[in-house]
């Protein structure tokens, strides 16, 4: 979509890629050890957002990009669609940051976002939470052979995602923060527990997890519907405001 036939995207004729995220996100919240109750003095104020490209800014052969960088450090941003498709397909960063406790910004399509949390949840999580942790286990036993021990902060959120997907394939409800795991999980973070140990309550979530599986109240599938629904309303509405 071409703009005055100078050959530039429209986003690129309205200040650059970042206007999406300047300009059009609609919810915006604080992730990481922060929104888990694990921040310490040295940790970083990781942000992530959700921004809606107009729609009229599809309808050329250039597609507004699907994820962005900054403008601030530690911050990054997902268009609607791909951060929906994500969350559908069960990713555990987007389900944890679809989920966090830190909202900073929302307009009323984020807070209709919001209100779909549970839409996006299934028993698909105990495929893929399981799959990252074990992509991130194997990272961890690569530096224990090379190091002699694993990183230990990686560790400390191994366990704790662990434990998330426990909890949410016994009730149903993802939540982020830790609670009263806090300490035992910082004292993972301090080097306090042996690689022995911190394998062996791996092997037990794992397996707390494949047994919460077979009873768990979550549906077999998400509600692929109702997001779908939601993604075409904002669609539409964004083209309708051209007049």
């Amino acid at each position: 979509m071409p703009v005055d036939g100078d050959g530039r995207t429209p986003w690129e004729a309205a200040g650059g890629e970042l206007v999406l995220v300047e300009e059009h996100t609609i919810v915006s919240w604080v992730t990481g050890s922060r929104a888990f109750g694990l921040a310490t003095e040295e940790s970083d104020t990781d942000r992530r957002g959700v921004y809606v490209a107009p729609t009229p800014w599809f309808w050329g052969f250039s597609r507004p990009p699907t994820h962005l960088d900054g403008p601030e450090e530690e911050r990054f941003s997902w268009e609607l669609e791909r951060f929906c498709s994500l969350a559908l397909a069960a990713n555990p960063n987007i389900l944890e940051c679809l989920h966090s406790p830190l909202v900073e910004f929302t307009d009323p399509r984020g807070e209709e976002l919001l209100a779909l949390r549970d839409a996006f949840l299934s028993r698909e999580v105990l495929r893929t939470f399981s799959r990252y942790v074990a992509g991130q286990r194997g990272k961890l036993d690569a530096d224990v052979r090379t190091h002699g021990a694993p990183r230990r902060k990686h560790a400390m959120h191994l366990l704790r995602l662990q434990r998330s997907c426990r909890d949410l394939l016994r009730t149903g409800r993802l939540v982020v923060e830790v609670g009263e795991a806090r300490e035992e999980l910082l004292a993972v973070r301090r080097g306090e527990w042996s690689w022995d140990r911190v394998a062996a309550a791996l092997a037990e979530l794992d397996a707390a997890c494949e047994e919460a599986a077979l009873t768990t109240p979550l549906p077999a599938a998400p509600a692929r519907a109702r997001v779908e629904d939601f993604l075409y309303r904002v669609r539409r509405d964004s083209a309708a405001a051209l007049g």
